[in-house]
Formats: structure tokens, sequence, C-alpha cells
């Protein structure tokens, strides 16, 4: 299966607070918030939603084509995703910024505030996927994830214009979207991608009920941390999955970009979509004790062995043919 990945690409900043964010705001001065926190860890990797999807589904055997816009100095990242089975060849280089930057604190409670700063990721706008499309042969899935508002517009007109399937996955950038901007996103997606918060935040942004939403995407696929994932589909029975429990140190960042290249590459093997969440979230965990997004070793055995601890030995066995090319 021919998929590619368009969004963001970056370098995370990943700072840990050893306290609660929670307590250090005051009840009646939220207008005029200035903090600043003393954080003990610093740790600088590569990541970016697009780039962390890809990542994985090139680890997974997927070979996925990247489709953003980067800085001169990507050079060191785009051999990282070469050597872990990335194509590169649709990156956008721009001749004058740098590469998108996110820098994020996570507190005692897995807790997050960040920034990001786009960069490159403006000029994504100017990337048109026919020749991504043309020289793949023809894609077969194409996944729109956080970017610049403009290319993932520009996105989504151009697979309905080509007939490739999409997956939306407008995370962050709901945030930041207007009404009519975020209901174009939904023009018939394959897949949407969104977290608790955000399938809340989708509904008051689009003005659309939930089953309304459901009559306009094939699935709706939430995640819900701890909680685990639920699958929706109109008129259809839902499919709930629990989580993977992690062990040791937790670092959220990243965990849903693993989630939904475990879940893309499940269906690409045309597993079912109860097998690609379970995939989708015995990957997220391996993130979740990973310090960064792309962790420096997936191993198919490993996965397995999540996924046969926490689902049973028939989804170990269902995935295990396709899992020998993880090393």
């Amino acid at each position: 299966m021919r998929i590619a990945v368009t969004g963001s690409i970056a370098t995370d900043h990943l700072m840990v607070f050893p306290g609660r964010f929670a307590e250090q705001f005051i009840e009646g001065s939220l207008d005029k918030v200035s903090l600043s926190f003393l954080v003990e860890e610093l740790e600088i990797r590569r990541g970016g939603v697009a780039a962390n999807i890809a990542f994985g589904l090139g680890r997974l055997g997927l070979g996925p084509y990247l489709v953003g816009a980067v800085g001169t100095d990507f050079a060191d990242y785009q051999v990282w995703l070469k050597e872990n089975g990335v194509d590169t060849d649709s990156v956008r280089v721009s001749e004058s910024l740098h590469t998108a930057r996110f820098v994020c604190t996570s507190d005692a409670d897995h807790n997050q505030i960040g920034s990001f700063y786009t960069g490159a990721m403006s000029e994504a706008r100017h990337i048109e996927l026919r020749p991504v499309h043309e020289r793949a042969g023809g894609l077969d899935l194409v996944v729109i994830s956080p970017n610049d508002p403009e290319a993932m517009l520009n996105h989504t007109r151009e697979c309905t214009a080509l007939g490739v399937p999409f997956g939306a996955d407008p995370s962050q950038q709901l945030a930041r979207m207007g009404r009519e901007e975020v209901r174009a996103l939904l023009d018939h997606p394959a897949y949407l991608f969104t977290n608790e918060y955000e399938s809340v935040l989708i509904q008051e942004r689009t003005g659309w009920t939930e089953q309304q939403i459901l009559g306009r995407v094939g699935a709706w696929v939430t995640t819900r941390g701890a909680d685990g994932v639920r699958v929706e589909r109109a008129g259809l029975h839902t499919v709930d999955v629990p989580a993977v429990p992690p062990h040791g140190t937790i670092e959220p960042t990243g965990a849903g970009d693993a989630f939904r290249a475990g879940f893309l590459a499940a269906t690409a093997w045309e597993l079912g979509l109860e097998r690609a969440a379970q995939l989708g979230s015995a990957l997220a965990t391996t993130v979740l004790e990973t310090t960064g997004t792309q962790p420096d070793e997936v191993r198919g055995g490993d996965l397995l062995t999540r996924v046969r601890g926490a689902y049973g030995d028939q989804a170990a066995d269902e995935l295990a043919p396709f899992m020998a090319v993880t090393t």
C-alpha cells in the first residue's frame, strides 16, 4: 500500500517540570498569567507529526512518502528518516527559513504546555500532491496531518480531485482554523483522527453534531489516553480497544503519532479496525516509554509481546506474519 504522509517536520525541544502546572495558576488572576517553570531535563529530538507518523510506518515496512517543508538544516534528519524506511524525495527545502521547532514542557501529571514555530512549514502550501501521486505510481492513501492550514486545505482538495482516499488528522490546528476551514477538511475522509478533547472541539468548530460528522467520515478514531481507543462508524458497531499499560517513565509527546502509524499499517495489511487499534496502541506505548517521538529501536518481537500480553494470542498471531520486517 502506497501511503503519503503530509504535515509538519520539526525538531522537538522537550523539557520536564517536576511539579504540577495546576498548582501554579491562581484563581481570579488567569487573565494576567506570567509564569516561568524551572525544568530539570531537556532533550532535543527529531519530531513533527508527519515525520513521526512516517517514521513509524517506515519501521513497520510500509515505505511511506513524506511530504512537507523544511529548512536547509534538515540534512542529518533526512538521513535518519531514509535509514528508517521513509521516502523523503518529496520534501520541499526552503532557501530562507529554518525547519519548524516544537518547544514543550510536561509536568508531573503529564500535562503539557507547548509552543510551535512554523518556520519553513509555512511553505508547505506550495507543495502539490500530483507529482507525488505520479512518482509513486498511484497513491492509495494520503494522511493530512497538522501543517500550514492552507496546505492542509490544498491537500484535501487535491485528494478529492485525484480520487485518492485520505485520512484527516487536524489535531493542533483545530484551535486556529475557522468553521468553514475545518468543515472543508472533513470532505469525506476515509479516517478522522482526534483525541478525546479534539473530538469535542471539532464539533464546536464545525457546528456539526457527532452523528453529522460520523455521516461524513469512513471511520472516526478517537484516542483516549489510558482509557484506550474508540473507533466509530455510522450505523455500525463501535470498536473499543483498551490501552497497552506502559512501564517506567512516561513521556507523552508523539504517542498519538505512533498510534496513527500502527493503526494505518494494520489497515494497509487489511487486518481490520480492531487489530489496527491494537497495533497502534502497542506502538504508542513504546513511544510513551521513550524520551522523544522516534525510538532508536522498534522491534517487531517486542510489539508482538505487548500485543499478546494486552490482547491475547489470536491478536498477536494475526499480526505476526507482517512484523518480521520490523527488527
